[in-house]
């Protein structure tokens, strides 16, 4: 296989096609070849291509940014003396100004394939941007490591926020390039947009989890050290959203989530009440662990691992969403009195409710709240979208 950034490096031809135009750079610490070296240093020192500038998304161009609303400032690159802009500081969106340094933005970024993950969301801005100001855009594929998938209703755009940008589910079965072609016709943008094409890329023919066993895995973000993460991300990142912790100042952070209190097996054994299909497709481990920073510093948590690391896992009937939801309904069951909801702001976002944010309404807390509201309740409505979705989907595969 060959990811997008390495059919560049070796194509003579398209690097023909973009030699003398200025170029705009859009990478992190996960936009590396299979040797682990970075895109914008092998482009700089291996190519005649003219980078002008370059541009970092949220938790910086290093991903050495811990949490949310913690911004990057732009600077000058140290080796290259070029600009280096953020866009998640001062500005999430491009600016012209940004934009005047370049002809063409290169978008290499290691996705997950979640709606909330907000690398999709600035390659949305950067498209709109784009589309504005005349410049064309080309992603470098990379593969989306949570496969053809699909769970979660489509996001209400009364909820949209830079963790949602358009009417999505959570988990929506594309890479960064595809998303790309779909928002594209979505938003009918009058834009110059290309996909460099990964080779060798087959989803569902490599393994569990939809990577190549001969590439390693470098964090695209401080919490998803490990590739199984991203399996259940689009479960576990609903707990931002709430009091408890997901597992951050652990070392299995999103694998991992818990509160003070509570008795692991204890909310195990309602979960399995709740959907008896919970840890059908996975192993659901009772656990205890202390945060060393974040939520609950310093507390012991009782809590829930997800193991996908084991044979009992089932990629085919794993449903993230679903697990994440039942674990509230449990918590909400068995513990009344413990405040869950997290509140503003979050996300650059002061009124509504993080929850909702995440969720893409105010569906799931409603669910989560009223006790008499079954699981069927819930993999109803989740169903009628997903049964949307999957309807046209297919149509923007590249692979």
């Amino acid at each position: 296989m060959k990811m997008g950034l390495e059919v560049l490096l070796n194509d003579k031809k398209l690097q023909e096609q973009l030699r003398g135009k200025k170029l705009g750079w859009l990478c992190h610490a996960a936009s590396v070849n299979f040797e682990l070296q970075h895109s914008l240093d092998l482009v700089i020192q291996h190519t005649e291509l003219n980078i002008t500038c370059a541009f970092g998304p949220q938790h910086g161009i290093l991903a050495e940014k811990q949490d949310n609303m913690i911004e990057s400032e732009d600077f000058i690159h140290p080796q290259y003396q070029i600009p280096v802009y953020s866009l998640y500081g001062e500005y999430r969106r491009p600016t012209k100004k940004m934009f005047d340094n370049l002809d063409v933005l290169i978008v290499d970024l290691q996705d997950v394939g979640c709606r909330i993950y907000t690398f999709l969301t600035s390659l949305f801005y950067c498209m709109e941007a784009a589309s504005e100001w005349k410049k064309k855009v080309i992603v470098l594929d990379r593969p989306n490591p949570a496969g053809r998938f699909v769970e979660g209703n489509l996001l209400d755009m009364n909820w949209a926020s830079f963790v949602g940008a358009a009417p999505i589910p959570m988990r929506y079965g594309w890479t960064l390039g595809e998303a790309g072609n779909w928002y594209k016709d979505f938003k009918r943008l009058d834009l110059e947009y290309e996909v460099v094409k990964m080779t060798g890329y087959a989803p569902g023919k490599m393994g569990p989890y939809d990577w190549h066993k001969d590439y390693s895995w470098v964090n695209p973000s401080p919490n998803i050290p490990r590739v199984s993460c991203t399996q259940m991300y689009p479960g576990t990142v609903l707990i931002e959203g709430t009091l408890l912790s997901e597992g951050r100042g652990t070392t299995l952070p999103l694998e991992m989530f818990g509160a003070p209190g509570v008795d692991p097996q204890k909310v195990i054994n309602k979960m399995l009440e709740v959907y008896p299909g919970a840890n059908s497709s996975c192993l659901l481990r009772a656990c205890y662990f202390e945060p060393t920073f974040h939520k609950h510093k310093g507390d012991v948590c009782g809590g829930v691992q997800i193991h996908v690391d084991h044979p009992h896992y089932n990629p085919e009937n794993f449903k993230p969403y679903r697990i994440i939801a039942t674990y509230f309904k449990a918590l909400h069951l068995l513990y009344p009195d413990l405040f869950m909801w997290r509140k503003p702001p979050y996300e650059y976002e002061y009124e509504k409710m993080p929850i909702d944010l995440l969720s893409g309404n105010d569906f799931l807390r409603n669910w989560v709240d009223d006790k008499v509201s079954t699981f069927s309740d819930l993999d109803n409505y989740l169903l009628k979208d997903e049964k949307v979705w999957l309807k046209n989907y297919r149509e923007y595969f590249l692979y």
